[in-house]
Protein backbone atom coordinates (compact mmCIF):
# COMPACT_ATOMS: atom_id res chain seq x y z
CA UNK A 1 0.00 0.00 0.00
CA UNK A 2 0.99 3.45 -0.87
CA UNK A 3 -0.74 6.29 0.31
CA UNK A 4 0.26 10.03 -1.02
CA UNK A 5 -0.30 13.15 1.02
CA UNK A 6 0.50 16.66 0.02
CA UNK A 7 3.51 18.61 0.98
CA UNK A 8 3.03 22.01 2.64
CA UNK A 9 4.64 25.26 2.45
CA UNK A 10 5.49 25.32 5.66
CA UNK A 11 9.05 24.01 6.54
CA UNK A 12 10.69 23.14 9.63
CA UNK A 13 14.28 24.80 9.99
CA UNK A 14 17.74 23.11 10.20
CA UNK A 15 18.08 19.30 10.66
CA UNK A 16 20.77 17.01 11.24
CA UNK A 17 21.35 15.34 7.84
CA UNK A 18 24.41 15.73 5.71
CA UNK A 19 23.66 18.09 2.79
CA UNK A 20 20.99 17.11 -0.25
CA UNK A 21 22.35 13.88 -1.82
CA UNK A 22 19.88 12.92 -4.31
CA UNK A 23 21.15 9.22 -4.89
CA UNK A 24 19.54 8.69 -1.10
CA UNK A 25 16.12 9.67 -2.50
CA UNK A 26 13.57 7.30 -3.46
CA UNK A 27 11.74 7.19 -7.06
CA UNK A 28 15.38 7.75 -8.77
CA UNK A 29 14.27 7.91 -12.27
CA UNK A 30 12.99 11.52 -10.85
CA UNK A 31 16.75 12.71 -9.84
CA UNK A 32 17.51 14.32 -13.39
CA UNK A 33 14.30 16.47 -13.14
CA UNK A 34 15.26 17.22 -9.18
CA UNK A 35 18.49 17.97 -10.29
CA UNK A 36 17.41 20.88 -12.92
CA UNK A 37 14.97 21.85 -10.62
CA UNK A 38 17.17 22.58 -7.78
CA UNK A 39 19.53 24.09 -10.11
CA UNK A 40 16.99 26.36 -11.25
CA UNK A 41 15.92 27.57 -7.34
CA UNK A 42 19.63 28.18 -6.72
CA UNK A 43 19.90 30.04 -9.80
CA UNK A 44 16.77 32.05 -9.36
CA UNK A 45 17.95 33.10 -5.77
CA UNK A 46 20.77 34.92 -7.05
CA UNK A 47 18.05 37.51 -8.23
CA UNK A 48 16.08 38.04 -4.90
CA UNK A 49 13.32 40.60 -6.47
CA UNK A 50 13.13 37.88 -9.16
CA UNK A 51 13.07 35.21 -6.95
CA UNK A 52 10.21 36.76 -4.73
CA UNK A 53 8.26 37.54 -8.23
CA UNK A 54 8.45 34.18 -9.13
CA UNK A 55 7.34 31.93 -6.03
CA UNK A 56 4.89 34.40 -5.21
CA UNK A 57 5.96 36.30 -1.85
CA UNK A 58 6.08 38.97 -0.29
CA UNK A 59 8.94 40.90 0.21
CA UNK A 60 9.05 39.94 4.37
CA UNK A 61 9.30 36.41 2.72
CA UNK A 62 12.57 36.97 0.93
CA UNK A 63 13.96 34.71 3.47
CA UNK A 64 12.55 31.70 1.48
CA UNK A 65 14.45 32.71 -1.50
CA UNK A 66 17.57 33.06 0.81
CA UNK A 67 16.84 29.31 1.99
CA UNK A 68 16.96 27.95 -1.64
CA UNK A 69 20.18 29.46 -2.25
CA UNK A 70 21.51 26.67 0.24
CA UNK A 71 19.66 23.93 -1.37
CA UNK A 72 22.39 21.98 -2.30
CA UNK A 73 24.34 22.84 1.30
CA UNK A 74 22.24 22.98 4.30
CA UNK A 75 21.43 20.26 6.06
CA UNK A 76 18.52 17.60 5.36
CA UNK A 77 16.05 15.89 7.78
CA UNK A 78 13.48 13.09 6.79
CA UNK A 79 10.59 14.45 4.60
CA UNK A 80 7.96 13.38 8.01
CA UNK A 81 9.76 16.01 9.85
CA UNK A 82 11.04 18.67 6.94
CA UNK A 83 7.10 19.11 6.43
CA UNK A 84 4.71 20.84 8.59
CA UNK A 85 1.35 22.51 9.24
CA UNK A 86 -1.96 21.05 10.11
CA UNK A 87 -2.01 17.98 8.49
CA UNK A 88 1.50 17.05 9.68
CA UNK A 89 0.76 17.77 13.03
CA UNK A 90 -2.06 15.07 12.73
CA UNK A 91 -0.35 12.27 11.18
CA UNK A 92 1.61 12.88 14.84
CA UNK A 93 5.09 11.06 13.37
CA UNK A 94 6.68 11.89 16.63
CA UNK A 95 4.26 9.09 18.17
CA UNK A 96 5.65 6.85 15.27
CA UNK A 97 7.71 4.11 16.85
CA UNK A 98 10.85 2.12 15.20
CA UNK A 99 8.88 -0.33 13.58
CA UNK A 100 6.30 2.51 12.95
CA UNK A 101 8.64 4.35 11.06
CA UNK A 102 9.79 1.89 9.25
CA UNK A 103 5.88 0.55 8.15
CA UNK A 104 6.14 4.63 7.25
CA UNK A 105 8.37 4.53 4.84
CA UNK A 106 7.16 1.69 3.10
CA UNK A 107 3.94 3.27 2.98
CA UNK A 108 3.83 7.04 3.15
CA UNK A 109 4.91 9.71 0.46
CA UNK A 110 4.58 13.18 -0.08
CA UNK A 111 3.88 14.47 -3.62
CA UNK A 112 6.47 17.74 -4.09
CA UNK A 113 7.07 20.33 -6.23
CA UNK A 114 10.97 20.36 -5.67
CA UNK A 115 11.22 16.17 -5.87
CA UNK A 116 8.33 15.02 -7.62
CA UNK A 117 7.73 12.86 -4.76
CA UNK A 118 9.72 11.09 -1.69
CA UNK A 119 9.35 8.85 0.91
CA UNK A 120 8.13 9.74 4.35
CA UNK A 121 11.95 8.99 5.76
CA UNK A 122 14.09 10.41 2.55
CA UNK A 123 16.57 13.09 4.31
CA UNK A 124 15.72 16.71 2.41
CA UNK A 125 16.29 20.46 2.59
CA UNK A 126 13.71 23.11 3.53
CA UNK A 127 13.35 25.34 0.75
CA UNK A 128 10.18 27.08 -1.11
CA UNK A 129 8.68 26.27 -4.25
CA UNK A 130 4.96 25.72 -4.91
CA UNK A 131 2.83 23.39 -7.58
CA UNK A 132 1.29 26.79 -9.02
CA UNK A 133 4.10 28.21 -9.63
CA UNK A 134 6.53 28.89 -13.04
CA UNK A 135 10.63 29.39 -12.94
CA UNK A 136 11.93 31.52 -15.70
CA UNK A 137 14.56 28.88 -16.86
CA UNK A 138 11.67 25.84 -16.59
CA UNK A 139 8.59 26.73 -17.09
CA UNK A 140 5.24 25.56 -14.90
CA UNK A 141 6.22 23.24 -12.27
CA UNK A 142 3.27 20.97 -13.19
CA UNK A 143 4.16 21.34 -16.77
CA UNK A 144 7.74 19.94 -15.86
CA UNK A 145 6.60 16.89 -13.31
CA UNK A 146 3.71 15.41 -15.22
CA UNK A 147 5.65 13.78 -18.13
CA UNK A 148 8.12 12.42 -15.64
CA UNK A 149 6.26 11.52 -12.95
CA UNK A 150 2.97 9.82 -13.88
CA UNK A 151 4.95 6.72 -15.34
CA UNK A 152 6.65 6.41 -12.10
CA UNK A 153 3.50 6.49 -9.86
CA UNK A 154 1.42 4.16 -12.53
CA UNK A 155 3.88 2.13 -12.25
CA UNK A 156 3.61 1.82 -8.01
CA UNK A 157 2.40 -1.57 -7.30
CA UNK A 158 -0.40 -2.79 -4.86
CA UNK A 159 -2.63 -0.64 -3.41
CA UNK A 160 -2.56 3.34 -3.87
CA UNK A 161 -4.44 5.74 -1.56
CA UNK A 162 -4.99 9.18 -2.99
CA UNK A 163 -4.46 11.96 -0.34
CA UNK A 164 -3.16 14.65 -2.32
CA UNK A 165 -4.35 18.41 -3.48
CA UNK A 166 -5.94 19.89 -6.26
CA UNK A 167 -2.89 21.06 -6.88
CA UNK A 168 -1.01 18.48 -6.54
CA UNK A 169 -3.25 15.78 -7.93
CA UNK A 170 -2.57 17.98 -11.32
CA UNK A 171 0.89 16.38 -11.46
CA UNK A 172 0.50 13.11 -12.28
CA UNK A 173 -2.57 10.96 -13.05
CA UNK A 174 -2.95 7.38 -11.33
CA UNK A 175 -3.97 4.22 -12.22
CA UNK A 176 -7.99 4.06 -12.73
CA UNK A 177 -8.07 1.05 -9.20
CA UNK A 178 -6.27 4.26 -6.90
CA UNK A 179 -8.31 4.98 -4.17
CA UNK A 180 -9.81 8.74 -3.63
CA UNK A 181 -10.75 9.84 -0.25
CA UNK A 182 -12.74 12.78 0.09
CA UNK A 183 -13.26 14.39 3.75
CA UNK A 184 -16.59 15.40 4.02
CA UNK A 185 -19.37 16.71 6.58
CA UNK A 186 -23.45 16.61 7.08
CA UNK A 187 -24.93 20.04 7.25
CA UNK A 188 -28.24 21.22 8.87
CA UNK A 189 -30.34 19.74 5.50
CA UNK A 190 -28.30 16.61 6.23
CA UNK A 191 -26.61 17.06 3.15
CA UNK A 192 -23.07 15.93 2.74
CA UNK A 193 -20.64 18.48 2.05
CA UNK A 194 -16.87 18.69 1.53
CA UNK A 195 -14.97 19.68 4.25
CA UNK A 196 -12.14 22.64 3.94
CA UNK A 197 -11.26 23.43 7.96
CA UNK A 198 -11.27 19.88 8.69
CA UNK A 199 -10.02 18.17 5.42
CA UNK A 200 -6.25 18.42 6.43
CA UNK A 201 -6.55 17.49 10.16
CA UNK A 202 -8.60 14.49 9.18
CA UNK A 203 -6.16 13.46 6.28
CA UNK A 204 -3.66 13.51 8.44
CA UNK A 205 -5.24 11.22 11.27
CA UNK A 206 -6.27 9.40 8.12
CA UNK A 207 -2.62 9.07 7.30
CA UNK A 208 -1.11 8.28 10.62
CA UNK A 209 -3.96 5.21 10.91
CA UNK A 210 -2.55 3.50 7.29
CA UNK A 211 0.95 3.99 8.47
CA UNK A 212 0.63 1.82 11.79
CA UNK A 213 -1.94 -0.35 11.27
CA UNK A 214 -0.52 -3.89 11.42
CA UNK A 215 -2.79 -5.08 8.48
CA UNK A 216 -1.71 -5.29 4.81
CA UNK A 217 -5.04 -4.13 2.90
CA UNK A 218 -4.56 -4.78 -0.40
CA UNK A 219 -8.41 -4.05 -1.60
CA UNK A 220 -10.71 -1.43 -1.20
CA UNK A 221 -12.76 -3.61 1.59
CA UNK A 222 -10.10 -4.37 3.37
CA UNK A 223 -8.65 -0.73 3.34
CA UNK A 224 -12.35 0.11 4.87
CA UNK A 225 -12.12 -2.77 7.61
CA UNK A 226 -8.54 -1.01 8.73
CA UNK A 227 -10.46 2.97 8.66
CA UNK A 228 -13.58 1.82 10.55
CA UNK A 229 -11.42 -0.10 13.18
CA UNK A 230 -9.41 2.74 14.02
CA UNK A 231 -12.61 4.77 14.83
CA UNK A 232 -12.87 7.05 12.39
CA UNK A 233 -16.08 6.96 10.05
CA UNK A 234 -15.50 6.28 6.40
CA UNK A 235 -18.25 5.02 3.37
CA UNK A 236 -17.40 3.84 0.25
CA UNK A 237 -19.14 5.44 -2.47
CA UNK A 238 -18.06 4.21 -5.71
CA UNK A 239 -15.53 1.02 -6.85
CA UNK A 240 -12.50 3.43 -5.73
CA UNK A 241 -14.24 6.02 -4.03
CA UNK A 242 -14.56 6.49 -0.18
CA UNK A 243 -15.81 9.90 1.65
CA UNK A 244 -14.27 10.45 5.17
CA UNK A 245 -17.09 11.54 7.69
CA UNK A 246 -15.89 14.30 9.76
CA UNK A 247 -17.49 15.06 13.38
CA UNK A 248 -18.72 18.18 12.26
Amino acid sequence: MLVLLPPSETKAEGGRGGPLDLGALSFPELNPTRAKLADALVELAADVPAGIAALGLTERQAGEVTRNAQLWTSPTMPALRRYTGVLYDALDVKSFTRAGLEKAHRRLAVTSSLFGVVSATDPIPAYRLSGGNSLPALGTVRGLWKPVLEPVLQAVDGLVVDLRSGTYSAFAKLRPDAVTVRVVTENARGERVTVSHFNKAYKGRLAHVLAATRAEPSTVDQLVKVITKAGLVVERTGEHALELVTEG
